[in-house]
């Protein structure tokens, strides 16, 4: 689900605590995209994750509203990234935002069932989708929704984040100059005369 970009400096910020994540021993599914490097004890996982922060209740709203935003359309997404693991760990250790996700989930539930008259949860995913699209699209915002637009936006922006700091969703990027090599390699173009000057490798 697309809709209102990414301020740089929330995710540069999220971004800069991904790493001490990875040091959490209590993920089930979400590894951060260098986690094959150093400790090979971190890959050991439990079966479930046990939620740090959101209650029983929020948890699954978590889980469906990160799968939502990014699907599995054909490759893994967000549920499989473990990305609602990630969010959880990420709202745990910052009071900061721990309000605005509770009082945002607790809006969504409250809206859902205002107007479909079921909670989030429970609504089928084109029920879901068509209560999420005013929240996330600017054209489609609506007045009054203030709060539920704001709380997408951030919801938005720590999915991709987790999804991105993964293992998974940094594979799916594809970009060669973010690929990790054991070794340096070789050039491309041997034949190139430009090249020539360049010493073999030893």
């Amino acid at each position: 689900m697309a809709g209102q970009g990414i301020q740089r400096r929330e995710v540069l910020r999220i971004l800069g605590t991904a790493a001490a994540a990875a040091q959490f021993p209590g993920f089930s599914k979400w590894g951060f995209a260098c986690g094959h490097i150093g400790n090979a004890a971190l890959q050991i996982k439990p079966a479930t994750y046990s939620p740090q922060f959101f209650t029983t209740a929020e948890y699954p709203m978590v889980e469906r509203l990160a799968d939502i935003i990014i699907p599995n359309d054909g490759t893994p997404g967000a549920k499989e990234a473990g990305v609602a693991e990630f969010i959880d760990f990420m709202v745990a250790n910052d009071r900061e935002t721990q309000y605005a996700f509770r009082m945002g989930l607790g809006w969504l539930n409250a809206h859902s069932e205002q107007t479909k008259g079921k909670r989030f949860v429970e609504l089928t995913r084109e029920q879901q989708n068509s209560l999420l699209e005013p929240l996330g699209f600017k054209d489609k915002a609506r007045a009054g929704e203030e709060t539920g637009q704001r709380f997408f936006r951030m919801m938005r922006e720590y999915t991709v984040t987790g999804f991105y700091t993964s293992e998974i969703g940094y594979k799916a990027l594809d970009n060669p100059a973010l690929k990790f090599y054991s070794e340096s390699p070789e050039c491309p173009h041997k034949g190139d005369p430009e090249h020539q000057h360049l010493l073999p490798q030893s």
